[in-house]
């Protein structure tokens, strides 16, 4: 079943999501899907994912590559390389330049599930 580490929100600044506990998928590789439904013309979106295991000490595990049009994107999270992960948490940054309101509109989601094998090949 998947797990929304970020439930589908519009923000218009850069923010961090709720922590996350990890149950069953800690250790193992999770397919992370990016959902956009909302952007606006001339403005980007980077999401990155972090890992504690005491929800103190955050570390960097993953960034998506800048996004710019609504759509879906995935990407895998090996967490067979980071054991110690109890709780995931993302965070996202915006950017807007040209002409017209300088506040980017960002609408998206993000969420976590365990990853299967035909998805991402051997492991």
């Amino acid at each position: 079943m998947p797990m929304f580490l970020l439930p589908e929100n519009v923000a218009r600044q850069d923010g961090f999501g709720a922590d996350c506990p990890l149950g069953a998928e800690r250790g193992k590789p999770l397919l992370i899907t990016l959902g956009i439904t909302r952007s606006m013309e001339q403005e980007s979106l980077e999401i990155a994912i972090w890992g504690s295991a005491n929800r103190k000490d955050w570390k960097l595990l993953q960034v998506f590559p800048l996004k710019f049009y609504c759509g879906t994107y995935s990407l895998v999270l090996d967490l067979t390389q980071h054991p110690e992960v109890r709780h995931l948490r993302a965070s996202w940054k915006m950017n807007r330049w040209g002409g017209g309101d300088p506040s980017p509109l960002f609408g998206f989601y993000l969420m976590a599930e365990e990853a299967r094998e035909q998805a991402v090949g051997a492991y």
